[in-house]
């Protein structure tokens, strides 16, 4: 059945206080706090992290290499700006999509953001979302213990610690 979905948020994790933030993904949600929820629940199990930021699907603008020759960031004169947030995919090496913060710029337009992050940094692919559409978790010692210390807690092991399980009449035999 479609159309009954939740609504697309995509994920950005930053993984340690002082790491860049990189797009992980993205989370069917009721709405933002929602996703927030979902998203440690599928992206922070096991690995450690600092902080999450989700926004709606449609708010990010893409860009893609092909993509790139006609961008037309446009300034208007007068025109107000407003701080984006700005990703990069640096490659084609890896199979998964994970986008890196470049920056976060003043911009008319999320054209004009992918323009100035361009002068920064380079990659196959860009994304851009107004800031004002992101919510996060809050920086604070409480938070980050709270959303995120039972992951350090988990004990890992390997399929291979585990043993295998046989039929008593064929081993037996």
């Amino acid at each position: 059945m479609w159309g009954t979905e939740w609504p697309r948020f995509e994920v950005i994790k930053q993984d340690t206080k002082h790491g860049p933030p990189q797009m992980v993904g993205s989370v069917h949600a009721a709405d933002p706090e929602h996703a927030l929820l979902v998203a440690r629940h599928v992206f922070v199990r096991r690995p450690a992290a600092y902080a999450l930021f989700v926004a709606p699907a449609e708010a990010f603008f893409h860009v893609s290499q092909e993509g790139l020759k006609e961008l037309r960031p446009g300034r208007m004169e007068g025109g107000s700006e407003e701080p984006y947030w700005v990703c990069a995919k640096r490659s084609h090496r890896r199979s998964m999509v994970y986008g890196d913060l470049v920056g976060r710029f003043l911009a008319q337009g999320p054209e004009d953001a992918i323009a100035q992050a361009l002068l920064q940094a380079q990659g196959v692919a860009f994304w851009a979302v107004p800031e004002r559409l992101l919510v996060g978790t809050e920086p604070t010692e409480e938070v980050v213990e709270s959303w995120f210390a039972p992951a350090k807690e988990k004990t890992y092991r390997l399929q291979s610690y585990y043993g295998l399980i046989t039929a008593k009449g064929v081993e037996d035999a």
